[in-house]
């Protein structure tokens, strides 16, 4: 009985590492900082992808966020998003475009980086009950982690631009993101179940 109970409680501990405690096993504060900077410097990265198409442009940092708050976790993943957007706001030309500094508080775009946090911190609680070892729940987690900077971010659109019509806040603020948000999921949802796969082979062949 105890046997099976600490082959349990090991198999839990297992399940919930997130991939950056699996590839980086050794952990303390200076392991935590050096992978929340590494969160910044990719979301940072794909944000300098980006298209035009109206006040908030798409760009790769949603990606990103996934990417980081699947890898690190929930609280780290969150914390490296808002030393992101802090960094952002002090000047560092991390946002999309190359643009920083405190007036981005007045971009429309700013709710969305807002939003990022709580996108990073869903991403990582779902990457700790492992499901971004599976396509089907990391598809499920990463949609989920695509829609909160909306619930942010189209308020503080509508906000800035001064908008009240639903059609007119949606048409700028959610339709155009529709389809590439769910292709940036699918980015994500394939390569976690294809990393921790990898991982697993290499742990097998040891």
């Amino acid at each position: 009985m105890c046997a099976m109970s600490t082959a349990a409680a090991s198999s839990a501990q297992t399940s919930s590492l997130v991939l950056a405690d699996r590839l980086v096993p050794r952990r303390g504060v200076l392991t935590d900082v050096g992978l929340i900077a590494g969160g910044v410097v990719v979301v940072s990265l794909l944000a300098l992808v980006e298209f035009r198409i109206g006040p908030v442009p798409i760009t790769g940092q949603t990606l990103g966020v996934m990417l980081v708050g699947s890898a690190l976790g929930m609280r780290r993943g969150a914390a490296a998003l808002t030393t992101y957007m802090v960094a952002g706001l002090m000047g560092a030309p991390i946002f999309a475009g190359g643009a920083g500094g405190p007036a981005y508080l007045l971009a429309p775009s700013f709710g969305f980086i807002v939003g990022f946090v709580a996108a990073a911190a869903i991403a990582g609680w779902a990457a700790e009950r492992a499901w971004d070892r599976h396509v089907l729940l990391a598809m499920v987690g990463f949609l989920l982690a695509t829609a909160a900077p909306f619930l942010v971010g189209v308020p503080y659109m509508a906000g800035v631009l001064h908008l009240s019509d639903p059609a007119a806040i949606a048409a700028i603020g959610v339709t155009p993101f529709i389809v590439p948000g769910v292709i940036k999921a699918g980015v994500a949802a394939a390569i976690f179940p294809a990393v921790w796969a990898l991982v697993r082979r290499l742990d097998s062949d040891r």
